[in-house]
């Protein structure tokens, strides 16, 4: 509305305060004219301190992989979850809600679950979540394809769930792997979506050979591959729950070999027996010094993404596990 010359200044103030009450009362009640809901509140750290800040901590959806696929465990899932008879795209919708609504901003998929690329794009954006990595192929033929997608989903980084081919399984193919990870990781540099990763389970920690072309010391498939890439274009997401499982202490790990450890998957176990005899568990109920840990990460990984390996409850795992990671103080 125009203000004209009749209008007396000492009346300015009240207009003002009308206007920003309309304004308001136009915000809450929506375009549909029906009361908006009110913003998302930032997930809160639990305590005052140094802690893990909730937009870089992330998940890997294998750890609703049952659910998404066939709804098996719906019943313990929250009301009005989907269960066996909708689609796996209402289900994986659900859990993105869900995830969402938990505080988490970022996921990591290993599967678009059915959908495009372009329609898992669209639905992770529509629940505000960021694909920043994720675990795909590391097959040769197939790595442009990947990258290509990759692009479209706007990753920091590649990888998968292990290595590339061919292996571990012996001393020149954890060479040979090496070199594919180093010939991989500089053409994912070069698409944009940053260095390859290589992630571990126990063997890469319980393999050993003798660097027969390095030094001639006994050590872990692991640290061969360490030594053998190029940090140029190959990083490592080191999975904190198999490193355990292993034996390995990875706060001491992320110490010594931090410069190249880009991401966590923070996992949890109870160890009963080294590399014999194990279970996983929630993110603070298990073996895994978590204050230790997230010390020596500090400044170093970029991404802290939880997972448990099915079978598991996980939403509850999920909910659970964000606000541990998220309201540790370290």
């Amino acid at each position: 509305m125009k203000v004209t010359s009749q209008w007396k200044p000492s009346r300015l103030p009240v207009l003002v305060g009308l206007a920003a009450v309309l304004t308001m009362l136009l915000v809450l009640m929506g375009s549909s004219g029906a009361p908006a809901q009110p913003p998302k509140a930032d997930p809160a750290n639990c305590a005052a301190g140094r802690t893990v800040p909730a937009s870089k901590i992330s998940i890997q959806l294998w750890t609703f992989n049952r659910y998404i696929g066939s709804g098996e465990r719906a019943d313990e899932a929250p009301d009005g979850a989907p269960g066996p008879e909708a689609t796996t795209a209402e289900r994986l919708e659900f859990v993105f809600a869900f995830l969402s609504d938990a505080g988490y901003t970022k996921i990591e998929p290993f599967s678009f679950h059915g959908l495009t690329v372009e329609e898992f794009d669209a639905l992770a954006k529509e629940y505000g979540l960021k694909v920043p990595s994720r675990h795909m192929s590391t097959n040769p033929a197939t790595w442009e394809a990947n990258l290509a997608d990759a692009k479209l989903l706007g990753q920091h980084m590649t990888g998968s769930g292990g290595f590339a081919p061919p292996g571990i399984g012996s001393y020149e193919n954890t060479l040979a792997t090496a070199a594919t990870l180093n010939e991989l990781g500089e053409l994912s540099v070069k698409n944009g979506t940053g260095p390859i990763f290589g992630h571990n389970h126990r063997a890469e920690f319980t393999t050993m050979y003798v660097d027969a072309q390095g030094d001639g010391t006994l050590k872990s498939a692991w640290q061969i591959l360490v030594e053998n890439t190029d940090p140029r274009y190959v990083d490592f997401q080191l999975d904190v729950g198999w490193a355990t499982i292993a034996g390995e202490d990875a706060a001491a790990l992320i110490e010594q070999y931090g410069d190249r450890i880009s991401s966590l998957h923070v996992k949890d176990a109870i160890v009963i027996v080294t590399d014999q005899e194990w279970e996983q568990t929630t993110i603070g109920q298990g073996d895994v010094d978590w204050e230790a840990v997230f010390e020596a990460a500090q400044g170093k990984v970029r991404y802290y993404t939880i997972e448990q390996d099915p079978p598991v409850e996980p939403f509850s795992f999920a909910a659970e596990s964000f606000r541990y990671v998220d309201c540790l103080v370290f």
